[in-house]
């Protein structure tokens, strides 16, 4: 299935007392290893909320493994685990510079319309992108 890279540095302040990455920060890892997925689509979660489409995630796995400390340069991998139907669901790596694997994770997410708050199916924008992968 489809896959991207996304590369980030930590932040002295996703750091704990500790100096590493702070457990609920990887959450907003996953959520820049999405949108930069769906950014090689040619899509943006701004291009999907512009018509009235929304993606609450509704499940969060995470298993770490090692931590992330300041200043490392983290590259997350985010792979589409299936073609999407009412929910999308992807699965995570998150390496460090050297290629220690830190964390693995899985999200589902689900598309609602963003004005009756009910579930809808995937857009057929997003399914034909995905078509031919």
């Amino acid at each position: 299935m489809k896959k991207t890279f996304t590369k980030l540095r930590v932040r002295y302040a996703e750091t704990d007392q500790m100096g590493v990455v702070y457990y609920g920060n990887y959450a907003q890892y996953l959520e820049q290893g999405r949108t930069e997925w769906l950014r090689s689509l040619g899509l943006s979660y701004k291009f999907m909320e512009d018509n009235h489409v929304i993606l609450p995630v509704v499940n969060l796995n995470v298993d770490y493994k090692y931590p992330a400390k300041y200043d490392d340069v983290i590259r997350i991998t985010t792979t589409l685990k299936k073609i999407p139907s009412v929910k999308i669901e992807f699965y995570y790596e998150i390496h460090n510079q050297e290629n220690k694997l830190l964390v693995s994770a899985n999200t589902t997410l689900v598309f609602l319309n963003s004005i009756t708050r009910k579930l809808i199916k995937a857009p057929d924008y997003l399914l034909e992108k995905l078509k031919d992968i």
